[in-house]
């Protein structure tokens, strides 16, 4: 196979990620919990665990295919820095007011997936000088030893910024996302994109069994822990519901096994909801910015009709909301917003990706 040849299966799989976080973002904005006893609530909510597991790792699968396509790692990393920057700034600026309208900085800050994303490419700008070997087994180790990170003393705050230590986070900060193990996800996806490069057989069938026996792990320790820790909810709730925050080993086999294994079929996916999907996934920053906007003044226009007042109020903190419960739009609203969502996103990025095809030899499209 083509080492420089772009893969489909990673745009279509990212596609389809970006499009399963559309559902998470609108049910912030309705006012739904995150999970719950509720099957249609607790399924919803699942269903987008896989994305963040998505972005970062096949973040790290396409830094290594471009790197291959450069064959220059001085011009990938500089790539990954400035990358990595621009994104940092994103996330506390404008993708901080799309969520929130909220311009006064020092009551509310954001450290969110973007951030995160920023921070694992400059920390990965430096790590791809490593040994391949080295980078993709540093990453899998980071994985499964994560917690190691959390043995710092409670009272550093800023460590939050690493892994979560404490309930208080570093003054006013939110911090959503932490930088380990995520950077060691990026990691294991870097060491993904050589795999990817191999004969398309060869691909294929290590990409089953990779994801497959992730799965299968997932299944065996995640059954015993579920089993073991008995509880109220039934015990498919206990199985799927792994921790997020930072995520847990059983979180990220479970998610990344799936992508992992998908790949093989996404790669020969063909069809209407294939190809709207590669529209999604061909410019994923310009959806994410616009996708967080749209769903914002989509509910402050929803509220306004069903309350005659748009209530911004509930949303200064967003996506931490403060919707009262009696306010809360219900699952088929929530549904009915989202499709509006992707209707217009699809609008929006298929002449986005138009623009970028046409306008290829513009340096800064490459960020977008």
């Amino acid at each position: 196979m083509n080492p420089i040849a772009r893969l489909r299966s990673i745009d279509l799989l990212r596609g389809a990620v970006m499009v399963l976080m559309a559902i998470d973002h609108v049910r912030v904005y309705s006012g739904m919990p995150a999970g719950g006893p509720d099957p249609a609530i607790f399924f919803t909510r699942w269903i987008t665990h896989f994305c963040v597991s998505g972005f970062v790792f096949f973040a790290g699968a396409s830094a290594f295919l471009y790197g291959q396509k450069l064959n220059d790692k001085k011009q990938l990393s500089r790539y990954l820095l400035s990358r990595g920057i621009l994104l940092i700034l994103l996330e506390l600026t404008l993708i901080r007011f799309c969520w929130s309208f909220n311009l006064d900085f020092r009551s509310f800050m954001l450290a969110g997936v973007i951030w995160m994303l920023g921070w694992c490419m400059i920390l990965l700008a430096g790590i791809i000088y490593l040994p391949s070997r080295a980078i993709w087994i540093g990453g899998l180790a980071m994985m499964a030893v994560q917690q190691v990170f959390g043995l710092v003393p409670s009272s550093w705050h800023w460590w939050n910024f690493i892994y979560t230590v404490s309930e208080n986070g570093p003054g006013w900060i939110n911090v959503l996302y932490v930088i380990a193990p995520w950077i060691g996800v990026m990691m294991a996806g870097y060491g993904f994109g050589k795999l990817l490069t191999f004969e398309t057989a060869r691909r294929d069938r290590l990409c089953r069994q990779i994801g497959l026996s992730a799965i299968v792990l997932f299944l065996i320790a995640g059954s015993l822990m579920a089993f073991r820790h008995a509880g109220k909810q039934p015990f498919l709730f206990r199985l799927l519901g792994q921790q997020k925050y930072p995520p847990s080993q059983l979180y990220l086999l479970m998610t990344l096994g799936s992508l992992i294994a998908l790949v093989p079929i996404a790669e020969k996916a063909k069809g209407w909801l294939a190809n709207i999907l590669l529209v999604f996934g061909k410019v994923p920053l310009f959806y994410y910015v616009l996708h967080i906007l749209l769903i914002h003044v989509l509910a402050l226009g929803l509220n306004t009709i069903l309350y005659g007042n748009p209530h911004q109020e509930w949303y200064t903190t967003a996506p931490f909301a403060g919707v009262p419960e009696d306010k809360r739009w219900g699952l088929p609203l929530l549904y009915l917003i989202f499709i509006i969502v992707e209707l217009l996103l699809y609008m929006a990025c298929r002449w986005f990706g138009r623009y970028k095809s046409q306008h290829a030899g513009q340096r800064w499209l490459k960020y977008l």
